[in-house]
This record gives C-alpha cells, structure tokens and sequence, in this order.
C-alpha cells in the first residue's frame, strides 16, 4: 500500500537543508528533504489525524517507498514507534539510523516546527548578498555528482546555457570532491575521460545520459571511441577528476550542484533563463546571446527531463 505523501513545512523555520550544508557528509543532505525530518512535539489527542489510523507495517512500507522514489536509494526500516500522535519510523540509510515521522493516516510527512513565540520576535534572516566579478570572457563552473538528482537536475538547466555561450565564455561542468552513491566511483572517471579527451561528444552523451541513466547505451549513442575512452580511464581518469577534485575543495564546495562564476560560489536557479542570467551578469559587456529566450521551467530532479518544482536542496 503506497499513498500520496505531503510534507508539512512552515516558511519561518531555518530549513535542515540549509543547515546541513556546511557539512556535505550529513546524509539529511542526500535524501531530497525526506531524511532526518523534525518531529512536531505535542500532547494533543490524535494529534496528525486526517482520516483512519494505518498499522505501524503499513507505515514503514509507505515511508521506504517515499524514500525509494524521491532518491533512487533503498532504505530498511529498522523500528517503529508511536511519538505524540504520530508514527515514528527509524530507517537505515548508508549506515546511519534516522528517524523520519508520519502522521498515523500515512498521508503526511512531517517537517519543521511551529515557534511558540510570535514571528515578529524571532530574528530576522539575512541573506548575504554576493556581487559576480565580472570579466570580458567569464569563467563559470558547475560541479556535481553524477548521480545526485539535484545535480542532474542543474545539469539538464544548465546545458542549454553551455551551449549558448561556448563561444564568448568558458562554461565547464566539473566534479566535487566526494561520492555519496555507488555508481559515481565508476561514472565520473568515465564523464570526465569523455569531457577531457572527447569533448566534441561529451554534451551528446551526457544528455543521453541524464534521460535514464544508462551509460552503456549513451557511449553507443553518442558515438564514443571505446578504446580511447578505456585507455583514458586507466591511465589520465585520476589525474583528471585530481583537477576538478582540488578546485572543489578550494572553492569550499560542499554540496552538488554548486555554481563557481569566476572563482566564487554564487547562488543560482536551476532552469536555463536563472543560469543565463547569472552568466551574463558576469560579463564586462554582455554578448548578444544575452538577448536570447532561455526557458524558465525547472528540470525535475534525477533522471529523466520532465518538470520539476524549483529547489535549492543539495546532495
């Protein structure tokens, strides 16, 4: 049994996502704002029902199933308990235990609190403001993993705009410094072989490759020299991903995707017009591709080019 699932958010509370940014290791950072959810403290009676009551095995089974279909990773339910009106189901992910909290009718994720004080009496958040450094020919970095959703969801906005600017600015899709899921130990020596020694073929195969995933098929596709490519990854796939490894790190990058303009982390959209309007801000004098329509629809995250919902959220 598998319901629809809501998330209850509130627009004053600091989100984890952003929290959890400083550190790319805390895994609330890769399960797509499902993971390490807050529970709602409360002594209200039935506190989180809409509607019947599911049984705790039922509650597990929706929550994996959330969890599978928002990231692609599988998680083991470990314990269930009943907190304050609401399912508490503790899964396993990646070695850690987290507890993720359902209202009983299994219809509704919980996330974040509501203050017991008024909002005018809570500080006020200041967004730090960053001012692009300009240049005549901008350099502009986008650094992901190849399977986090978010980053293939900045890939697929961000292709359009490579495209556009190849000529009047240097646009480089890079890679950071770590891995969270499996097949990125595999993929990104072979992503960054195809970008560094095929490159005339590298946006062909990598938006074969953000439609399903299947790299196989999208080396066929794209036309790729398997043996160049192996001989690559055997012998200048390390000294590569080195390159791309130490900018990240000397960028302070600590999430995927994370846009470099010229040496600073700036924060962008993920559809084609928000990239667009970020290069060209970065520019002594904006080129005429400046003037082009670019699309405001947001990919959807992970595989797959379908629309999604804007987000900031990070792996």
């Amino acid at each position: 049994m598998t319901e629809e699932i809501t998330i209850a958010t509130h627009d004053e509370e600091e989100s984890f996502t952003k929290k959890a940014r400083s550190n790319p290791w805390m895994v609330s950072t890769i399960v797509l704002g499902v993971v390490a959810l807050i529970l709602i403290i409360g002594s209200f009676s039935g506190f989180g029902m809409t509607g019947n009551a599911i049984s705790e095995d039922v509650a597990g089974q929706i929550i994996v199933d959330f969890a599978k279909q928002q990231t692609g990773q599988e998680m083991e339910v470990v314990e269930i308990n009943e907190e304050s009106g609401l399912y508490e189901v503790i899964v396993l992910y990646q070695g850690e235990e987290v507890p993720l909290y359902l209202t009983k009718d299994g219809k509704s994720l919980v996330n974040g609190l509501t203050p017991l004080v008024s909002f005018d009496e809570q500080p006020e958040e200041k967004e730090e403001v960053i001012e692009v450094t300009k240049s005549d020919k901008p350099e502009v970095e986008l650094f992901v993993m190849t399977h986090c959703p978010y980053g293939t969801q900045a890939e697929k906005g961000f292709i359009p705009v490579m495209k556009a600017f190849e000529n009047v600015a240097d646009l480089k899709i890079r890679f950071v410094h770590y891995f969270m899921h499996d097949p990125e130990e595999a993929e990104t020596p072979l992503q960054v072989c195809i970008r560094e020694e095929q490159s005339d073929k590298y946006l062909d195969y990598l938006e074969c490759f953000l439609g399903e995933g299947n790299s196989e098929d999208c080396l066929v596709k794209a036309g790729i020299d398997r043996t160049a490519l192996n001989t690559c990854i055997e012998t200048n796939s390390e000294g590569y991903y080195s390159e791309d490894s130490e900018l990240s790190e000397g960028y302070g990058v600590q999430g995927s995707p994370t846009l470099v303009v010229n040496g600073q982390i700036v924060s962008s959209g993920r559809n084609p017009s928000a990239y667009a309007q970020v290069v060209c801000s970065a520019f002594n004098t904006a080129p005429g591709a400046c003037s082009d329509d670019f699309s405001t629809a947001n990919p959807s995250p992970g595989f797959g080019y379908g629309e999604g919902s804007a987000t900031s959220a990070q792996c």
